[in-house]
C-alpha cells in the first residue's frame, strides 16, 4: 500500500490514480490523520500531496513529524517537498517570482526518480514558495531556470522531494518517476487491480447488509452510478434507488439513464418526476446565491 498524504491538493485523486495505474494499492488520507492509524496501515511508501498553502502561514496543514523517524520511504510533492524541508531544519521563503507552467527541467545529481531519463526535459510547475536551504544530508538533485532547489533527495533515509508536479501530464518522464518511486525506492508489487478493489468492496456490503434491504439516492452520476453497481452486485434486487428528475437535467438524460441503468444494469429505479416542485421555487430568482439556496433547501426538504 502506498498512502498519499492530502495536503489540500486539487491533484490528490490524479496521484492515486498514477499510483494504482501501476497495480498498487494506494489510499487517500487527510493530513489529520493519527501516527498510530498511519502506522496500522502499514504502508510501502508514503507520498505528501501538493497543496495552495505556504508552509508560514497560520493554519497551513501539517502531519505528525514523527512521519520521518517511520523508517518508510517519503516523496514530498511541491507543498509535501517544502513540509518535508521545513519540518526537517531546512528552509523556505516565497520565491522571487512566482513559477506558473512549463519548465525545462535539468538533472543535477543521480537520482532513482530520474534513472533511465536524459539530463534535461519538460516539467509542470506550480509554486509561489521554494527550498532555499536544505535539511542535513540532503542533496539538490534538479534545478530550473527559475528554481535552483526543483528536486532533493536524502538516499540514506529514502526521502525525496519534487518541486514539479509529475501527477500531471505536462511533466514529461512523471509518471515514470512515481514509477520508479513505487518499484526502485518503495519495493513495492504489482499485485494490486481494480477488480481486486471491486470484489472486495462487494464482499464488505454483503457482510454488512445480509438479506436487508437497501434504499439509495441516484443522481445518474459517475460516484452514485458506481456505488448502485456495486451494491447491486452485491445485493441483487434488495437495492431499491430512487431518482430524482429536478428539472434541470440535461435533454434526454432521463431516458438515457433509464436506458444505461435499467436495461444494462437491470437496477431497480423509481423516477420521480419533481420538475414543477423545482421549477417554482427557483422562478423568479436572479440572484445566484439566492438561487442555490433555494434548490437546496427545497431538495432536502423533499428528501
Amino acid at each position: 500500500m502506498i498512502i498519499v498524504i492530502d495536503f489540500g491538493s486539487q491533484f490528490n485523486q490524479l496521484i492515486a490514480r498514477r499510483v494504482r495505474e501501476n497495480d498498487v494499492y494506494c489510499q487517500v488520507e487527510p493530513a489529520s490523520i493519527s501516527l498510530e492509524k498511519l502506522k496500522n496501515l502499514h504502508p510501502q511508501g508514503i507520498i505528501l500531496s501538493g497543496g495552495p498553502s505556504s508552509i508560514y502561514e497560520e493554519n497551513s496543514p501539517t502531519i505528525d513529524k514523527a512521519l520521518f523517524d517511520l523508517g518508510i520511504p517519503i516523496l514530498g510533492i511541491c507543498y509535501g517537498m517544502h513540509y518535508m524541508v521545513h519540518t526537517l531544519g531546512g528552509k523556505i521563503k516565497k520565491a522571487a517570482k512566482r513559477e506558473y507552467g512549463f519548465a525545462s527541467l535539468d538533472i543535477k545529481d543521480p537520482d532513482p526518480l530520474f534513472k533511465d531519463m536524459d539530463t534535461g526535459f519538460q516539467c509542470w510547475m506550480s509554486h509561489g514558495d521554494s527550498a532555499i536551504e536544505l535539511p542535513e544530508n540532503f542533496v539538490i538533485t534538479a534545478s530550473t531556470k527559475n528554481t535552483a532547489i526543483a528536486a532533493i533527495a536524502n538516499h540514506t533515509k529514502k526521502f525525496y522531494g519534487l518541486q514539479l508536479h509529475p501527477e500531471v501530464e505536462h511533466s514529461i518522464n512523471g509518471s515514470l518517476m512515481i514509477r520508479h518511486f513505487l518499484f526502485d525506492v518503495c519495493n513495492c508489487q504489482k499485485n494490486w487491480t481494480m477488480k481486486s478493489f471491486c470484489d472486495g468492496a462487494i464482499a464488505q456490503i454483503k457482510a454488512a447488509v445480509g438479506d436487508k434491504k437497501v434504499i439509495m439516492g441516484l443522481s445518474g452520476g459517475v460516484d452514485s452510478s458506481v456505488a448502485a453497481t456495486l451494491i447491486h452486485k452485491a445485493v441483487g434486487k434488495n437495492l431499491f434507488c430512487i431518482f430524482v428528475d429536478n428539472g434541470l437535467l440535461r435533454k434526454n438524460e432521463k431516458e438515457t439513464l433509464e436506458k444505461s441503468l435499467i436495461l444494462n444494469l437491470d437496477l431497480n429505479i423509481k423516477f420521480v418526476d419533481a420538475k414543477n416542485k423545482f421549477l417554482t421555487a427557483l422562478k423568479g430568482v436572479t440572484d445566484p446565491e439566492k438561487k442555490t439556496n433555494n434548490y437546496w433547501e427545497h431538495f432536502y426538504r423533499r428528501i
